[in-house]
């Protein structure tokens, strides 16, 4: 008896050294904080626990939405033996120990075994495989948490045994509301310490947390213990201190991961928008974030001929020397090149008619294939071929007026077939000119 209140004592007393973020986790779903879109009433997730319908899950959202801890209240509300793992430290001879330990204890106990993965999304294919069959089974309850898109990171297989819930970034209220709560709890928060929390500081807390509730508490607990108390025993919390307990925080951006994907397919909208504000914004958060200034000027030049194209035919050229600049100057200084050129693009006429004339025709070489070249457009380059009548009839365009000729380019299946069709924008609008100035010279 008295070997296990010293235990309980030990116990108790590691609880009240851990973090807040830690000691302030909720213990039921009505204390859980955000993510009322699965645990409210009558929403998905809830109901499963409700009926005792539950099965295995990956949890998928950005850091500090509360991953882990909606974890832990599952696996206390169906009363089954908790076991986390973190995929950055525990291999495959870990998981069979566990789904060995599993299967023991539902056949003698009848007790289900949840296991968690955090950061699934770094488990390889055969760690992944390794828990799969016993997924199947039945033998273990498989709860992962990611950060990353799990389409991208999580083997088939697995993915198609397993419910996907997407977890949303925190409100801003609801950062609030764990503050507040953080704040006046006296057990297990800082109600001890009777904190008081300047306006501007909490907007500055609120504004630099990125949604994160683990940085929102971490922050304001080094705030609390650093602060002094006045003579009536309260901690003031003003600006300059949230400044700096928050210092620089890091950019949710991983280059192999989907968040690379959504910034630059925001970066590429905003300059098909003609935005150029949204355009330097993304290109900030890419550079910021140490995102390859080459990747960046690939898809720039892509860009000014997919989507600007001859509406703007200098479009090219200034990508191309961005692209070249980034090369030959390298970062800081490319930065300044990178944005000069994505200003130009997202400001730039846009056209994608060069673009959509090559999908219509590549269309129809699939649905043709290999359709002779028209002998007048062949070259004789031996006798045999000039006697075959390679070449013959062909008018040389710069023997003519202008340059121009009216002369069959096309197979004769294809004849009058037409992919190229500018637009009103921009120097297109001249080729367009153009373009139908020959075709009435031509009576088409």
């Amino acid at each position: 008896m008295e070997e296990n209140l010293f235990y309980q004592k030990k116990i108790d007393k590691a609880k009240k050294q851990a973090p807040l973020a830690d000691r302030i986790r909720p213990q039921t779903l009505d204390e859980f904080v955000g993510q009322e879109h699965i645990i409210g009433k009558g929403k998905i997730l809830r109901k499963m626990l409700e009926e005792d319908k539950l099965v295995s899950m990956i949890f998928w959202g950005p850091p500090g939405s509360g991953k882990t801890t909606l974890a832990r209240i599952v696996a206390r509300l169906v009363r089954s033996y908790f076991v986390q793992f973190s995929a950055v430290t525990s291999g495959v001879a870990e998981v069979r120990k566990v789904v060995k330990e599993a299967r023991v204890r539902l056949k003698v106990y009848n007790q289900k075994t949840i296991l968690f993965i955090d950061e699934i999304h770094r488990f390889n294919k055969a760690q992944q495989d390794a828990f799969l069959p016993h997924v199947e089974d039945g033998t273990i309850l498989l709860i992962g948490a990611t950060t990353e898109n799990p389409s991208f990171e999580v083997i088939g297989p697995l993915l198609s045994r397993v419910k996907i819930f997407v977890l949303k970034r925190l409100t801003s209220d609801e950062i609030k509301k764990l503050l507040a709560r953080a704040i006046n709890n006296k057990e297990r928060g800082l109600g001890r310490y009777k904190v008081e929390l300047d306006s501007e500081a909490l907007h500055l807390i609120i504004d630099s947390s990125n949604g994160d509730a683990r940085v929102v508490l971490n922050a304001l607990e080094i705030a609390a213990e650093t602060s002094k108390s006045d003579d009536k025993g309260i901690r003031h919390i003003d600006i300059k201190t949230a400044r700096e307990v928050l210092q620089s925080r890091a950019l949710l951006y991983d280059k192999a991961g989907e968040e690379h994907y959504n910034v630059i397919s925001a970066f590429i909208k905003s300059m098909r928008g003609s935005d150029p504000d949204a355009a330097l914004y993304w290109l900030a958060r890419m550079i910021e974030a140490g995102e390859d200034p080459r990747f960046i000027a690939r898809r720039m030049v892509i860009f000014a001929s997919e989507d600007v194209g001859n509406a703007d035919p200098q479009a090219l050229s200034i990508a191309t020397a961005a692209a070249q600049a980034v090369e030959f100057v390298g970062l800081p200084e490319a930065q300044i090149n990178l944005a000069q050129a994505a200003t130009y693009l997202a400001s730039a006429p846009k056209s994608n008619a060069s673009y959509a004339g090559l999908l219509m025709a590549k269309e129809d070489v699939k649905k043709t294939l290999n359709l002779p070249v028209p002998l007048h457009l062949r070259n004789p380059v031996t006798p045999l071929m000039k006697e075959l009548g390679y070449g013959k009839d062909y008018k040389y365009p710069h023997s003519f007026p202008q340059a121009k000729v009216e002369q069959t380019f096309l197979p004769e299946e294809l004849e009058n077939r037409k992919y190229y069709r500018p637009t009103q924008r921009g120097f297109e609008k001249t080729i367009l000119k153009r373009l139908e100035l020959d075709d009435e010279k031509k009576g088409k």
